[in-house]
């Protein structure tokens, strides 16, 4: 591998989950591109259980395997745990570089790093903040648009610039350009322009403007979550969690929504406001919006305060004096006293709300407790908006549920009874035709394409609809799909 720049991927290449991708620039530079939890299948798959116990086989899961000490930087795509989650083994492997990610992303950033340190390291309030202070002293905040020197010697010129991905707020792609500068002349140097598409949103998507193509790409690290599909469009998918509110109006029941507390919470709530403002149904009118997280809800409040990144169309409602995401139907629920309360009250009496509680695949948090009370009961209702990744119990409740299966939450067996459907439309990720046009609508295609952060059959799928577009096209193109995995990732 002495055919510089190289990329190696320490996660995130043959899963959906653990996104970490490494451009090596010599062998003593490199960049690398998110550093994100194994979740679900992946993180079996990482050899974390059976090592003596459960906390240390959640550290060997998410372990920094790989060097360290070459990392120049690490850029950040988004904030979700899946891109950022191993951003404390990766401190505690000794890396001593800055955080680079939009202005955005510098703010959300902290509050899921707090919450990752809660859950998989200490809940020692003294030891949190002394790691918090920490990660924001590395972090450097970037304008979208607008190139960043990291390195510019006698050896090599390298640079970032963040796009906007349209994924979460904060959300970018990558372009790093990089040239390795001759001995006599730094114009006889290689130049490459390599593009990491972290996850590309949907377009169309609330609160969030889409995202635009590059002008170049020699090599482009393309995501393949939704690579084998195509969502519903807005309007169809607005109608199907109407249709599903509707029924919960009907029966006296509660729609259950997972969602990650950034971003789907957030969209959720500007599409909820929007039908609330439409209805003629007095029912609509007084249904109840539950946030059951104190991390969506900061978070909620954070996209509240960073406005001037939201789309156009969020801001027309704003100047016509609508607040989409703190309407009057809508209530948080921070206490876990007030948890309690609220899984028991909606359980047992008739009255309708929705809920919004994370996480998003069911691996754990507050939704488990909403759905091993109200699975057992057809009144009520499980809606999926995002990805469940295998080995997930959200998958298992979207495979299992509709033929009236059961689920294990907790260690428990839990029958499914309760109406169970899935919107893919509000999936924050691109379906198989944006990412296609990703490609298509660049000035100059890569001559390389590699796929990650996908399932087999995504993965296939795409590259066949890649290879037929540049076989159509007459455009020399290698897609990759399948990786060796690298030493020590």
């Amino acid at each position: 591998m002495d055919d510089y720049p190289y990329i190696l991927h320490h996660g995130g290449a043959d899963g959906v989950t653990g996104s970490c991708h490494r451009l090596q620039l010599a062998p003593d530079r490199a960049l690398l591109v998110d550093c994100g939890l194994f979740q679900g299948q992946d993180a079996n798959d990482q050899g974390g259980e059976g090592q003596g116990g459960e906390g240390r086989g959640v550290f060997e899961q998410h372990r920094v395997r790989f060097p360290v000490e070459d990392v120049l930087a690490l850029v950040v795509t988004h904030v979700h745990i899946d891109h950022i989650g191993r951003l404390p083994y990766l401190l505690a492997a000794g890396y001593k570089g800055p955080l680079l990610c939009s202005v955005p992303s510098a703010k959300l950033l902290p509050l899921v790093i707090e919450d990752a340190l809660k859950i998989g390291f200490t809940r020692d309030r003294s030891l949190i903040e002394r790691f918090l202070e920490e990660v924001e002293s590395r972090l450097v905040a970037l304008d979208y648009r607008t190139w960043h020197t990291l390195v510019d010697d006698e050896r090599h010129r390298l640079r970032v610039r963040l796009q906007r991905a349209g994924h979460i707020l904060g959300s970018a792609y990558v372009e790093v350009e990089s040239e390795e500068i001759g001995s006599h002349d730094r114009q006889s140097g290689k130049t490459q322009r390599t593009v990491f598409s972290g996850d590309l949103g949907a377009p169309h998507a609330p609160l969030l403007p889409a995202p635009r193509s590059p002008h170049r790409a020699d090599v482009l690290v393309l995501e393949s979550t939704y690579g084998d599909r195509l969502h519903e469009n807005r309007r169809q998918r607005r109608s199907r969690l109407k249709a599903a509110i509707d029924q919960a109006l009907e029966d006296g029941g509660t729609v259950v929504i997972p969602a990650f507390s950034i971003g789907r919470t957030q969209e959720l709530l500007y599409e909820l406001e929007g039908l609330i403002h439409a209805a003629r149904d007095q029912r609509w009118r007084e249904l109840e919006i539950v946030v059951d997280s104190p991390l969506a809800a900061r978070f909620t409040r954070v996209y509240r305060e960073l406005k001037p990144w939201w789309d156009a169309e969020a801001h027309r409602r704003l100047r016509s004096g609508r607040h989409p995401l703190d309407f009057d139907n809508l209530y948080t629920v921070e206490s876990h006293e007030e948890h309690q309360r609220s899984v028991d009250y909606l359980a047992t009496s008739h009255r309708p709300a929705v809920v919004i509680a994370a996480s998003g695949m069911v691996s754990g948090g507050r939704v488990v407790n909403y759905l091993k009370r109200m699975l057992p009961d057809p009144r009520h209702a499980v809606l999926f908006i995002g990805y469940q990744g295998a080995g997930t119990p959200g998958r298992d409740i979207q495979r299992h549920g509709p033929r009236g299966g059961w689920v294990a939450l907790d260690g428990e067996r839990i029958e499914i009874r309760a109406r169970v459907a899935t919107v893919s439309g509000y999936s924050a990720h691109a379906d198989r035709q944006d990412l296609l046009n990703f490609i298509k609508r660049m000035r100059h295609p890569p001559r390389e394409v590699r796929l990650v952060h996908g399932e087999p059959d995504a993965k296939r799928s795409l590259k066949a609809a890649i290879e037929a577009w540049a076989e159509g096209a007459g455009h020399p193109l290698r897609v990759v799909a399948g990786y060796k995995k690298p030493p020590d990732s």
